[in-house]
């Protein structure tokens, strides 16, 4: 990921996305390797992700990979959600430093996340050196390359690629049901969930159809102890909402509210209406976890 937040992106919502692919890396790494890079693992080694020599690197991802064919290379991989007008120089570091600790061939890949067009720099020539990587767009992958696998740390990835002209509320229907297919514990499901919510903020074009899609997904919504309890037309959210209210949930609201703000980052409006409370409310809360 990028060193330092861009003018778009701030080093908080960056270090989310990072943290993100950090965590799944281990599972989703082998779908990148083998569906969208094309390359046939026969052997794969796990290598020290920091690279020092005079300065330190740290790639997103580093392996030593052996191919059926019998190739052996480096490969290394960086995630990317901002144009940087700094990358290519970036990559030829990571090539150089690589190629004198390891005396292996060195393939580079740049995976672009946001649905828009990567403007930064693929190569470098000049009278001395010649230096170029591959920048992949997940936007123009398949969605449902990543919505096949077994894994939901690999289907989530379906909502950053391509819908392929399918409706788009019909597809992040599919992917946030695909991925409640699973027998995983409620822990683990409202993890996925969270992820997949910052995952959506590098899609900002289907931010209205994937909370159509949460509040049509009932289930989602536990009447006694959701951290997401929102009001819905449903006749079985307002029986949630009623029998939540008559338990004492309003004695809840305080770190139902938190929990927007903290975990899905809410604005006031946004997390009063979701928890039928006023704005002043939600601005109490909001301070509250500011002076904590």
């Amino acid at each position: 990921m990028s060193e330092s937040g861009s003018k778009n992106t701030g080093p908080r919502q960056s270090g989310q996305y990072d943290k993100v692919l950090r965590e799944n890396l281990e599972v989703t790494l082998p779908v990148f390797i083998r569906e969208v890079l094309g390359i046939e693992v026969a052997e794969s080694e796990e290598l020290p992700d920091d690279v020092q020599h005079t300065k330190e690197r740290k790639p997103d991802a580093l392996k030593k990979i052996t191919t059926v064919s019998g190739e052996t290379f480096l490969l290394h991989m960086e995630f990317q959600v901002e144009d940087e007008d700094e990358m290519v120089f970036r990559m030829a570091e990571y090539y150089i430093m690589l190629m004198r600790r390891y005396h292996l061939p060195v393939r580079q890949y740049v995976i672009f996340l946001r649905d828009k067009k990567p403007l930064m720099a693929k190569s470098l020539h000049t009278d001395r050196l010649k230096f170029s990587y591959e920048l992949l767009e997940i936007s123009s992958i398949n969605y449902r390359l990543f919505l096949n696998a077994a894994n939901p740390e690999v289907k989530m990835l379906a909502i950053l690629a391509d819908f392929a002209n399918n409706d788009s509320y019909s597809v992040v229907k599919e992917i946030v049901e695909d991925i409640r297919g699973g027998k995983e514990s409620d822990f683990a499901e409202s993890r996925y969930f969270k992820q997949l919510r910052i995952f959506v903020q590098l899609r900002r074009s289907i931010e209205p159809q994937f909370e159509r899609v949460m509040e049509a997904v009932s289930k989602f919504f536990k009447e006694e102890r959701d951290f997401l309890f929102r009001r819905g037309e449903s006749k079985g959210l307002e029986k949630g909402l009623e029998k939540g209210l008559e338990k004492g949930l309003e004695k809840k609201s305080h770190e139902v509210v938190a929990n927007l703000i903290s975990e899905f980052h809410f604005s006031d409006e946004q997390a009063a209406k979701a928890t039928g409370t006023t704005v002043e409310f939600v601005k109490e809360v909001r301070a509250s976890l500011d002076k904590a």
